[in-house]
């Protein structure tokens, strides 16, 4: 929380198969319509024949806060602490656009509910490949973007070189890098990270009584989540200490922070953290909201440890669940129960040390 705006260098990376070589003077981005010619766009195609549009949003993967999940059962997936997040500036053309140009009119798109993103990125069996609703891609207000441009730079090759899908609010599972065909279509993606992960599953559901991927809805929004990043757990304090919470709180959807709570007794009270605004439509949010809050350690604290609390209300007032073990599922995924930091309160901290 140094910066709301996350440098290039800090992103958090995830890719699930090699990341390719695209030399751009011989890139192109197929983009198929039904019923319309496919359409074949350059790079240079892309940064000509349509206006530039520059959105603040964050990326979060649907894993993120995993390994608190995985404290209370193991499951499957890679332990990301809270930091499988990052906000930064994109520019780029918004897909509405293009997918216009080529072809996709409003007819189309009660007609073709789906629009399919399809990587450059392959193993020897198949190429990353997911999907969003058309409404969302057509939306004027979705921002949805194909990106070239992270934080005033070319997109770095890790983050998508040339060409990214950047799709506001909804899981980093779904912003297709080194993107190399988009269509429209009456189905879902049938790639597998559509069909066959980054989808929950009730608590009662492990390996052993395999999930029904078939028939699970794909996970697009993300709910509502918040962490504290500054101080951690196991930072020692003494009493009379001043401590600054910082902290970051998001919502899928474009739906803005009202509000996060604060709790510095484990939850027995309660206290309204500062936001600090984004100037963002609240009905279209898509960066993150840092936040902070200031309190001193009692002069009669005595206890061993003092447990910080934060959770995150959304404009449509959802609100993170208490814990864990309700929302628990085989992957880890939609991990956002309230977060939780211990402090050591010590009576002298250098004889601590």
């Amino acid at each position: 929380m140094d910066s709301f705006i996350t440098p290039n260098e800090l992103f958090y990376k995830r890719n699930h198969l090699p990341v390719p070589v695209i030399d751009p003077e011989t890139y192109r981005l197929e983009i198929v319509i039904p019923g319309k010619e496919a359409v074949s766009l350059t790079l240079v195609d892309l940064k000509t024949k349509f206006k530039h549009y520059s959105v603040v949003a964050a990326i979060q993967c649907a894993g993120n806060r995993r390994v608190d999940m995985a404290a209370v059962k193991p499951l499957r997936g890679l332990s990301w602490g809270g930091t499988a997040i990052g906000n930064a500036e994109w520019t780029g053309v918004k897909l509405k656009d293009v997918l216009a140009y080529c072809g996709l009119d409003a007819e189309k798109e009660e007609e073709f509910p789906h629009i399919h993103f399809d990587g450059l990125d392959t193993d020897m069996e198949k190429c990353y490949a997911v999907s969003i609703p058309t409404d969302k891609a057509m939306d004027p207000r979705g921002d949805t973007l194909l990106a070239f441009a992270m934080n005033g730079e070319e997109l770095p090759r890790d983050h998508g070189y040339p060409i990214r899908v950047v799709v506001p609010g909804v899981a980093g599972a779904r912003m297709v890098k080194w993107l190399g065909r988009i269509s429209s279509a009456k189905e879902e993606s049938q790639g597998h990270w559509q069909q066959k992960d980054y989808k929950g599953f009730s608590p009662s559901i492990d390996w052993d009584s395999p999930p029904d991927f078939e028939n699970a809805p794909s996970i697009q929004e993300l709910p509502v989540q918040s962490m504290i990043t500054v101080p951690k757990s196991g930072d020692t304090f003494e009493p009379g200490d001043e401590v600054v919470i910082k902290g970051y709180s998001w919502s899928g959807g474009g739906r803005g922070i009202v509000r996060v709570d604060v709790s510095i007794d484990g939850g027995q009270t309660w206290h309204v953290a500062n936001l600090h605004p984004t100037g963002q439509d609240v009905r279209k949010t898509w960066a993150w909201t840092p936040f902070t809050f200031t309190f001193t350690i009692p002069e009669n604290a005595s206890s061993e440890k003092i447990q910080l609390i934060c959770k995150a209300v959304d404009s449509s007032f959802n609100v993170q669940p208490d814990s864990f073990a309700p929302i628990w599922n085989l992957r880890g995924v939609l991990s956002n129960a309230w977060h939780r930091v211990n402090l050591q309160i010590v009576q002298d901290k250098d004889e601590a040390l």
